[in-house]
């Protein structure tokens, strides 16, 4: 194979400092909060963001203030950024433990310790998977890296004494800025209005108030947030207040609350739909990669026969990967573990052993697809969530040949497609990274070393963070529940769910109180956690349903079943992304709204570039300001996001006690964070 050969920006025989103390330790740092950050980006918008250029400002601001090199710049971008991956992997997949009712409730000791576990080993098995793929994918002409050489090229720039950290911090500050007037409520966060026609209505409701997604939408551009936002208007434009006009034709009058109506259709029939459309949606990206995917297959088992002597001494310091010896070791000892916390779940070891053999060699050929991929269109596009999907299938159509069945079935289902999401998330970020060191003249092993102590540390928190989460929306929404209930002097809620843990009857208020935070949500039918439509958590309500379903026997296929079709029209009608639409349809449409603000802002700058007719060099500049001031305001949300969160979960007394605000102001607020994204970019830039 014809491999490209690339002068390092740092000669192979320099002994530059690279693995050091700081530049760990910053990564570690970097690494958690990224982790915390994409946690509850993904859970609230059912997208994570590369952490790349973020961590690569951040290491390059403190760094150069430390006197540090270049080589301990990317160090600490490098394991600062694997951090996001991993909380790529846990929001696409563990939260589908509590949605599927296996983990009630989701925080327990046991809990954290197997999920812990599967973070740590899906991660370094993804890391190990690509020391296999490195060499032959970094050196390969074909693949262009777009991340791996922007972020190497911020590097560079660092070096010059040009800088984006001011950007990032000005986001960040922003972010959090506009966040917490929402949460005291001196600006509104939603709007909505019923807007009623003869016997139906339609429910309107306004862009969500919130910097992260509107930081998403200008990352991902007008196009792509345009579809996005295409399946919410399908959604609640039509087949919810259809579905509801339908059901109640003859009695309307029947209906008390048409706003809830349409709610509670659009959360029981709509998303199913919508999971139809994201079942197809996935396997057509999957169709539409077939070529790449089989390339990154088969140049993949080639590199098994090229990697041999990747440990010999006379490999150049650039082109040493961990000895494939201790990567044999390291695959053999993860594949054990997946044996025993599948067996665990199981407690059937010849269903375990195939599980364990099927995670190794899907996982190996995932992996390197993922790298492959994040070579051609980088880690913000690569369909981490299709190719698990593509996993649990597989191992659950297996399980259920060899007699596993319920629960037990859906949880060890699980458990492999949570090992499966890390491994190959994490693969495709740890690619990424490896280019942009190979660019800059890094030393391959010491960036994979410095990757298993993010891994470590991301995968550590990463079920803390998601429990405060969970439960600090819980929290919320219970305590205001029953502050109304206690208003309105009402003395007892009757509860006729279906809950294994909670008996049919009549609970007092005091009896309520005395519950876990996860019984008082069913009873009083709060809806918030996991799969609420605060924190909807989209993929991870997929897995949960394709899992349930082929176990269970007992989903509603006619809803998926014509969610397919809608699928598949999408299809017919060239649409560029029918995944996204589906995804757009899952969320509140004041979440999708608010994204595609943020796609209407970045539209704004592309089209002012083009009439001016700046050169290229000039749109890259204002680019990757957006991107970094994006990015701020996504991290900045997050971070007043977890903290108010973790004081639900500390039961801290916080809530604003003003009446409810005006919206007209929320939204000059939309307008001065969108007037900040294009202006603040434009001007990074020159005219010709």
């Amino acid at each position: 194979m014809e491999q490209k050969e690339c002068k390092p920006f740092v000669s192979a025989d320099s002994n530059m400092q690279e693995l050091t103390l700081r530049a760990v330790l910053l990564g570690v740092f970097m690494a958690v909060f990224m982790s915390a950050a994409n946690a509850y980006l993904g859970l609230k918008a059912g997208m994570t963001i590369a952490a790349t250029y973020t961590t690569a400002v951040i290491g390059m601001a403190v760094l150069k203030a430390l006197k540090g090199t270049i080589l301990e710049e990317n160090c600490a971008r490098t394991v600062g950024s694997i951090g996001g991956n991993i909380a790529s992997g846990a929001v696409f997949t563990l939260p589908a433990f509590f949605i599927t009712g296996i983990w009630q409730p989701f925080s327990s000791t046991s809990h954290y310790i197997v999920s812990t576990i599967i973070l740590i080993a899906g991660g370094i098995l993804g890391i190990m998977f690509v020391t296999i793929t490195r060499r032959i994918l970094v050196n390969n002409a074909e693949l262009p890296f777009p991340e791996s050489v922007a972020a190497a090229e911020i590097h560079k720039a660092g070096q010059q004494g040009a800088g984006g950290s001011r950007f990032l911090l000005w986001g960040m500050g922003l972010g959090a800025f506009f966040t917490l007037l929402a949460k005291f409520k001196i600006i509104a966060m939603k709007w909505q209005c019923l807007f009623s026609l003869g016997k139906g209505s339609v429910l309107l409701r306004g862009p969500e108030i919130s910097p992260a997604f509107l930081g998403v939408g200008y990352i991902i551009g007008p196009k792509l947030a345009g579809i996005n936002f295409s399946g919410g208007v399908l959604a609640w434009g039509l087949l919810a207040p259809a579905i509801a006009f339908f059901l109640h034709y003859n009695d309307p009058a029947a209906v008390s609350d048409w706003a809830n109506e349409i709610t509670f259709v659009w959360k029981n029939y709509v998303r199913y739909i919508a999971i139809g459309g994201m079942l197809v949606g996935t396997f057509y990206t999957l169709y539409k990669m077939r070529k790449n995917l089989w390339d990154g297959l088969s140049r993949s088992i080639a590199t098994l026969a090229h990697g041999k002597g990747s440990g010999e001494l006379n490999v150049a310091r650039t082109d040493k990967d961990i000895h494939i010896r201790w990567t044999f070791i390291v695959v053999l000892l993860i594949v054990a573990i997946v044996f025993f916390v599948f067996n665990w779940f199981a407690n059937n070891p010849v269903a375990s052993i195939i599980a364990a053999i099927l995670l190794l060699l899907l996982g190996f050929v995932f992996a390197a697809v993922s790298g492959y991929l994040v070579g051609i269109i980088g880690v913000s596009s690569n369909p981490t969530s299709g190719l698990t999907v593509s996993v649990l299938i597989v191992v659950a159509f297996l399980m259920v040949m060899l007699g596993l069945q319920g629960n037990t079935g859906i949880a060890a289902v699980l458990s492999v497609a949570a090992f499966t999401c890390v491994s190959v998330s994490v693969a495709g970020e740890m690619m990424q990274d490896l280019k942009a060191g190979h660019i800059l003249g890094c030393t391959p092993w010491r960036m994979q070393l410095g990757d298993i102590f993010g891994v470590t540390a991301a995968a550590t928190t990463m079920f803390l963070v998601l429990s405060i989460l969970h439960l600090g929306d819980i929290k919320q929404a219970v305590a205001g529940k029953l502050a109304n209930l206690e208003k309105e002097k009402i003395e007892q809620v009757v509860y006729q769910g279906s809950h294994p843990n909670i008996a049919p009857k009549a609970y007092t208020i005091a009896e309520i109180k005395q519950l876990p935070p996860e019984q008082q949500n069913e009873i009083l039918g709060t809806n918030a956690g996991f799969g609420s439509e605060r924190m909807s958590a989209p993929q991870a309500s997929l897995m949960a349903v394709v899992a349930k379903s082929i176990m269970h026997k007992k989903t509603e296929w006619i809803l998926i079943a014509i969610g397919m079709f809608m699928g598949l029209a999408l299809i017919l009608m060239q649409v560029k992304s029918p995944m996204l639409v589906s995804v757009g349809m899952y969320l509140p449409i004041d979440t999708s709204f608010a994204i595609f603000l943020g796609g209407v802002f970045k539209g704004m700058v592309e089209s002012t570039c083009e009439k001016r007719k700046l050169a290229e060099a000039d749109k890259e500049k204002i680019n990757n300001t957006g991107t970094l001031l994006a990015s701020g305001l996504i991290a900045g949300e997050a971070l007043i996001g977890i903290l108010f969160a973790a004081l639900a979960f500390a039961e801290i007394e916080w809530v604003s006690k003003a009446a409810a605000p005006s919206y007209l102001p929320s939204l000059v607020c939309i307008a001065l964070l969108g007037a900040f994204l294009v202006v603040t970019s434009l001007r990074s830039g020159k005219k010709e």
